[in-house]
């Protein structure tokens, strides 16, 4: 006999994965000057993520792998963005699934201010903090001290908390 199971319920976790596309290209012929506009295009364009990489390609020639990070909605916007602005003749599109830890914005007193903590966490657990790097910037700035030293008093602020 033919037998069908369903199940009705939720998941007790919720989908942590998000599905998203990785758009990348290879790049030989371009002036590099390019490469600067063209990553405030592409996240002006909806990607979540720009970078480039150096690659050695035929003929041996340096050159640059550009690889973008985006929701699949933004795919077609992405590669026109692509196709118009860089001399690329073609693009790649892999997609995949991306999982991000939980954030949490915290401020933290510290001897010289408060300052800002990003807290990532993972299933309840915390496993990053970090201040907030402008945080951070303005206090060394405006106490004459180095981002280091300001960095190392606000990270023993938040584990002493």
């Amino acid at each position: 006999p033919n037998v069908l199971r369903i199940v009705i319920g939720e998941d007790s976790e919720p989908n942590r994965f998000q599905r998203v596309v990785v758009i990348e290209s290879e790049i030989d012929d371009m002036n590099p000057q390019i490469f600067g506009v063209l990553m405030g295009q592409l996240y002006a364009a909806g990607a979540l993520d720009v970078f480039y990489v150096p690659i050695q390609m035929k003929k041996n020639r340096p050159g640059t792998l550009v690889s973008v990070v985006a929701l699949l909605e933004h795919r077609e916007t992405l590669a026109d963005v692509l196709f118009r602005e860089t001399t690329t003749l073609g693009i790649r599109f892999k997609e995949m699934d991306r999982e991000q830890l939980d954030r949490e914005l915290i401020t933290v007193e510290t001897p010289l201010g408060a300052i800002r903590f990003k807290i990532a966490s993972r299933g309840g657990v915390v496993v990053n903090a970090a201040p907030e790097f402008d945080d951070c910037v303005q206090l060394a700035e405006q106490r004459g001290l180095s981002i280091k030293l300001v960095h190392a008093i606000a990270t023993k602020a938040y584990l002493d908390q």
